[in-house]
């Protein structure tokens, strides 16, 4: 069985036993997490279910911990003008272990 989730502008594809790392979300690590924003399930027989038929579709799951994510460079400049400006950024991250995913 896997979902396919949305958390922080992104789509997730998961199933009970991943790992997956997400923008950052408020909670102290070992504490429990709902994702309530499933966007389809798909069963063990092939069944793939979407829309209106999961309103009541949860993915449960545990913060594993807070990290920040890879250096991002960013280089902006303007031809002929000599102006060049080198920043970098690094984007808050959660691991997030799935637990199960009750459709």
């Amino acid at each position: 069985m896997y979902a396919v989730i949305e958390t922080g502008g992104k789509q997730y594809r998961v199933a009970p036993g991943d790992t997956i790392v997400v923008e950052t979300l408020a909670g102290d690590v070992g504490s429990a997490v709902e994702f309530d924003k499933v966007l389809a399930v798909g069963k063990d027989d092939g069944e793939l279910v979407v829309g209106k038929d999961l309103a009541g579709a949860k993915v449960k799951g545990s913060i594993q911990g807070h990290d920040r994510g890879d250096k991002v460079i960013v280089f902006k400049f303007k031809r002929k003008k000599q102006y060049k400006r080198t920043i970098g950024h690094r984007q808050n991250q959660t691991s997030v272990t799935i637990a199960e995913i009750v459709a």
